[in-house]
């Protein structure tokens, strides 16, 4: 849709898959024509269910402000959308890719956000950019640092980060770098730390989410 911060997606369902955590937030159409909002996942979840689903991600923060909810009233959460904008908001989206992709089109023109924090703040921390740094860069305090990336991500910096290096870890490894070398470019102590946070965060070992991930959102 012309913006990172935007990902239209579709996946036709066969089974439980496992969503990870990621800090972004999906409006899905599921098979049965309902709409829902996905919230910022804290740990992964299994989402079993059959059919062929659409969605859009929006993440850097930009979720929230085009729905306009914060982020943290909606983490763990899968809602109908009409709950969290109301019906006459929600009309429009239900159908197919295209009817969702009008229908966001049109909620991105009611956004308006001059201060550029919330998406600097992720990119740093899709980099592994410490969070005093991003505190230091945003210039914000920590605590507002703390508060503003619950109604924007979901959940503190700390935890952004865990989840955002989590996934460039992932990234790493599916371009072929081993595991040892994955933990030291990701920014892992070492490999036992990264598989502790691995699990942690999925409830399975780095090993066994090469086959069984299928998607992450929220």
């Amino acid at each position: 849709m012309g913006d990172r911060s935007v990902h239209a997606w579709s996946r036709e369902a066969a089974g439980p898959a496992l969503i990870l955590p990621d800090g972004c937030l999906d409006v899905i159409v599921c098979p049965d024509g309902e709409v829902v909002v996905a919230g910022p996942d804290v740990v992964a979840r299994v989402h079993d269910a059959e059919g062929p689903f659409v969605g859009v991600r929006f993440s850097h923060g930009l979720g929230p402000l085009v729905l306009g909810v914060p982020a943290d009233e909606l983490t763990g959460r899968v809602v109908p959308l009409a709950d969290v904008v109301g019906r006459a908001g929600a009309a429009g989206a239900s159908g197919d890719a295209t009817t969702l992709r009008d229908w966001v089109v049109r909620r991105l023109t009611t956004v308006h956000d001059d201060d550029p924090w919330a998406p600097a703040a992720f990119s740093a921390a899709a980099v592994g950019t410490p969070v005093g740094a991003i505190a230091a860069h945003t210039g914000l305090c920590a605590r507002t640092l703390q508060r503003r990336c619950r109604t924007r991500f979901g959940y503190g910096p700390q935890h952004l980060a865990r989840v955002l290096r989590l996934q460039r870890a992932l990234a790493l490894h599916s371009h072929g770098l081993g595991w040892a070398d994955v933990a030291a470019d990701a920014g892992y102590v070492d490999q036992p730390h990264l598989a502790r946070e691995c699990r942690a965060l999925t409830g399975r070992a780095p090993t066994r989410l090469e086959p069984a991930t299928a998607a992450s959102a929220g």
